[in-house]
């Protein structure tokens, strides 16, 4: 039985994505210099840019016998469709219940409790 295919970025593809929200327009074999280790292979990276584009993260240009991809989704937009995963398949849509738990089980310290108390009024304000 195939995968099912992930709704929202896999590990390899934020890596990649990564390399494209930082470097901008970039070559398969750019791609490949930039990424990092561990080392992934030209095809690994042509087949998953491929899926990308697939999933609408990314389009590509031809640019002579080589394609020229670009993210047409911006890290912040990826980033709140990770979260709106997390929140429905983990926390039942409930925006509370995920803070509520990350502030019952991580250490936070003063200065993110400022931020957060600053983020709260902001958000009581509106």
């Amino acid at each position: 039985m195939p995968r099912k295919k992930s709704p929202t970025l896999t590990e390899a593809e934020y890596r990649l994505m990564q390399v494209l929200w930082d470097r901008g327009e970039s070559s398969v074999a750019d791609v490949v210099d930039a990424i990092g280790d561990p080392p992934l292979a030209y095809n690994t990276v042509l087949t998953t840019m491929r899926i990308l584009e697939q999933k609408g993260y990314v389009r590509h240009k031809a640019a002579g016998r080589a394609f020229i991809y670009r993210a047409v989704v911006a890290r912040d937009e990826a980033q709140r469709s990770v979260v709106q995963h997390v929140l429905s398949r983990f926390f039942d849509g409930s925006p509370r219940e995920l803070v509520l738990n990350l502030l019952e089980s991580e250490a936070v310290d003063d200065s993110e409790l400022a931020r957060l108390r600053e983020l709260l009024d902001r958000a009581k304000d509106k």
